[in-house]
C-alpha cells in the first residue's frame, strides 16, 4: 500500500484552493464560477481527507473515524470516475485500483453482500470503473454481484427485489431502483437479453408500487414490517432519483418515449415538491446514510439532463435548479480550508463531517463540471 500513501499525499497537493473572493466581506464583486476548478478542488479534498491508504477505501468521517462502510464505497468510486472521465488523468484510475483490493478486503473478501441495496451501488459504480479503465475484474465483480442480486427477487408483494436476505418481505426503491438501472445498464453493455427482462420485470413492479401515478412522487417501501402497508411518510431525495435513472436507462435500453416521460414526470416534481425541496434547495437529510441522499438524487438528475432525448426546456430548468444549489454549497456552506460539506446546503458544517455528506456536495460539483462541459451552464 506504499504506493497509494505516495498518491494520497500527492493529492493532498493538488487541492486548488479556489478562492478568489473574500467569503463574507460583503463584496458586490461576482463571483466567477469555475466549475472544472471547483470540482478538482472538491475532488481532491475528499481523497485527502478521507481515504484510508493502508485500508485502501475511504474513512467515515473527517475526524479519523476509520470504521469501514460498504455502501458509500460506492459513491467514492462513482467520484472517481466522474473526476477520470473529466479529466483523464491516471490518479484516479489508480486510486481505483486500491479501491478494489481494499474495498473486497473489507467486505470479508468478497464483493457479495447482506443488502441488496448496497450490492447495486456498489455493482452500478463497478460497471462505470470497467467503462473507463476496460479492465475486465470490474466487469466481473459487477455481474457476480448482478447474478447475487437476482437472487432477492420473491413473489411477496407481486415482486420485487427484497431489502436484505434476511427480511425478504421488505420492498423498497432502493434495491429496486438500483436493480434496474443495473440490469437495463448490463443488457446496454453486453446485449444480453434475460438482463433486459430482468430489467422491465423489476421496473414495472417499482413503478406500479412505489410510484405516485399522478406526481411521479417515489416512496421508500412496502411491507416493511411485513403488514402490507405501503411507508408514505420516508421523503427521500435518493429515492426519486433512482426512480429517475432507472427510467432513463429503460428509455436507453429500448427507446421508448414512455420511460423518458416517466423520468420527466418525477424530475419535474423533485424539484418543487416541498417534501424534497425548500426555497429551491434539497432538504438537509441529516449525516449518516442520509447525508449521501441528495448526491443520489443529483447524480441521475443530471444524467437525465445532458440526456440527447431531453427537450431544452427541461434540461434548462434542470440545469438551473442544480447549479442554484451548487452555488449554495460552494459559496455558503463549505468549510474551508478543508472544503467539508454538511447536510445543509445553507450553511458550513462544523466539527465532524461524515463521508456520505462530503460526497454528495463532491458528486454535486462533479455534476456541475459534466452541465459545464455540455454548455448547460
Amino acid at each position: 500500500m506504499k504506493r497509494y500513501i505516495i498518491l494520497l499525499l500527492a493529492c493532498a497537493g493538488c487541492a486548488k484552493n479556489y478562492d478568489s473572493v473574500n467569503f463574507g466581506s460583503g463584496s458586490s464583486t461576482a463571483y466567477a464560477y469555475d466549475w472544472d476548478k471547483i470540482a478538482d478542488t472538491s475532488t481532491h479534498a475528499m481523497i485527502a481527507a478521507y481515504w484510508n491508504a493502508s485500508g485502501g477505501y475511504y474513512n467515515t468521517n473527517n475526524q479519523g473515524n476509520t470504521t469501514f462502510q460498504y455502501w458509500p464505497q460506492a459513491h467514492a468510486l462513482d467520484i472517481l470516475v466522474d473526476a477520470s472521465m473529466r479529466t483523464d488523468s491516471s490518479t484516479y484510475t489508480d486510486l481505483m485500483s486500491g479501491w478494489y483490493t481494499g474495498v473486497q478486503a473489507g467486505n470479508g473478501g468478497t464483493f457479495i453482500g447482506f443488502y441488496y441495496d448496497d450490492m447495486g451501488w456498489n455493482a452500478n459504480a463497478m460497471l462505470r470503473a470497467y467503462d473507463v479503465t476496460k479492465d475486465d475484474r470490474w466487469k466481473t465483480a459487477a455481474q457476480a454481484v448482478w447474478t447475487d442480486i437476482q437472487g432477492g427477487w420473491n413473489n411477496i408483494e407481486g415482486g420485487g427485489i427484497a431489502w436484505n436476505k434476511q427480511a425478504t418481505y421488505n420492498k423498497g426503491t432502493p434495491a429496486n431502483g438500483n436493480a434496474c438501472i443495473l440490469a437495463a445498464r448490463m443488457y446496454e453493455h453486453f446485449q444480453n437479453a434475460s438482463d433486459l427482462a430482468w430489467a422491465q420485470k423489476i421496473y414495472n413492479w417499482e413503478k406500479s408500487t412505489l410510484v405516485d401515478p399522478g406526481t411521479g412522487f417515489v416512496y421508500d417501501g412496502i411491507n416493511e414490517n411485513n403488514d402490507g402497508q405501503l411507508n408514505t411518510t420516508w421523503w427521500f431525495t435518493y429515492n426519486q432519483g433512482l426512480f429517475i435513472g432507472a427510467a432513463l436507462e429503460m428509455y436507453n435500453a429500448t427507446g421508448q418515449q414512455s420511460y423518458l416521460s416517466d423520468a420527466l414526470l418525477t424530475a419535474n416534481n423533485a424539484i418543487t415538491d416541498d417534501r424534497i425541496v425548500s426555497a429551491g434547495l434539497f432538504h438537509d437529510e441529516g449525516q449518516g446514510d442520509g447525508g449521501l441522499f441528495k448526491g443520489v438524487l443529483v447524480r441521475y438528475l443530471t444524467l437525465l439532463t445532458v440526456s440527447p432525448a431531453l427537450d431544452a426546456n427541461s434540461k434548462q430548468r434542470f440545469a438551473q435548479f442544480l447549479k442554484t444549489n451548487a452555488q449554495s454549497l460552494w459559496l455558503k456552506a463549505t468549510t474551508r480550508p478543508g472544503y467539508f460539506y454538511g447536510s445543509n446546503w445553507s450553511v458550513p458544517p462544523s466539527g465532524e463531517t461524515d463521508l456520505t455528506t462530503e460526497e454528495s456536495g463532491a458528486i454535486l460539483f462533479e455534476a456541475m463540471a459534466l452541465l459545464n462541459k455540455n454548455k448547460l451552464l
